[in-house]
């Protein structure tokens, strides 16, 4: 069995027809997903989601791209929500530099150091996105002690050595469907490093989606294909695959185990 370890199953690409998703995911041995929040207004519909089905879990928090909450974001926004048990981690949440060269990115470093703050009080991890921005990612998780609640690099896409530094912090690393792609040679160079005792998959649908079906809706059905891509860069068995990142899964985002 699979888990895809990062989906927004909340999206209307998905949601207008989401039996039909949860369905194929079934169908194709994904035993559980997790949607994870990206802004204030769709935190509740994430947290029904995960409570109305059992093999769905969520996560709350706030995507550094979205700018609407800068500066009313408090840490209890976040927290009213992590009592309830299918609420498994914190985020998405990190720093992304792409369309803001130049600018001040003090409102993105501070949301991002409150979330760090709210998953150590609640003991949950985090997942992190970052994009043009590791190095004051890992600078942020380091100094903030990240460490001692733990946290997953979601659709991990940099090179072998950031990727080393993330699990030299214990973090572990994810990957999506990108490492499919016939260009993306770092991703696949980093990927075959990753130990599998760190490794998680995931497919951020519906984006990402893997070849055979890059440029379609993606679901979290689709996971195995980016576990069948990684069983054959390690050369062992795609069993394997989905045992080490099932596994790695329920031992990061420990408050899971409960709810099975």
């Amino acid at each position: 069995m699979f888990i895809d370890s990062h989906c927004h199953l909340n999206f209307p690409e998905l949601a207008t027809n989401i039996e039909y998703y949860l369905n194929e995911m079934q169908n194709n041995k994904v035993s559980h997903a997790l949607c994870v929040g990206t802004r204030l207004d769709n935190l509740d519909t994430i947290v029904a989601l995960a409570s109305k089905y059992s093999h769905i879990f969520a996560s709350v928090g706030i995507h550094p791209d979205e700018k609407m909450e800068n500066v009313n974001l408090s840490a209890d926004d976040l927290l009213k929500y992590t009592n309830n048990p299918k609420v498994i981690a914190i985020g998405e949440t990190g720093l992304d530099y792409y369309r803001t060269q130049g600018e001040d990115m003090s409102w993105q470093q501070q949301r991002f150091m409150l979330h760090i703050e709210v998953a150590k009080t609640v003991k949950l991890p985090l997942i992190i996105h970052t994009r043009e921005a590791i190095d004051d990612t890992i600078d942020m998780l380091q100094a903030n002690n990240a460490m001692s609640c733990g946290a997953v690099m979601h659709c991990f896409t940099e090179n072998l050595h950031q990727a080393k530094r993330c699990l030299d912090l214990g973090f572990y690393i994810s990957i999506s469907g990108i490492v499919t792609f016939k260009n993306a040679t770092t991703v696949q160079e980093m990927a075959q490093y990753v130990p599998l005792d760190r490794l998680l998959i995931e497919t951020d649908a519906p984006f990402l989606a893997p070849v055979p079906f890059r440029g379609k809706t993606n679901h979290p059905a689709l996971v195995k294909h980016t576990a069948q891509y990684l069983a054959d860069l390690k050369n062992i068995s795609i069993d394997s695959i989905a045992q080490a990142t099932s596994d790695n899964f329920f031992k990061l985002f420990k408050r899971a185990t409960k709810c099975i």
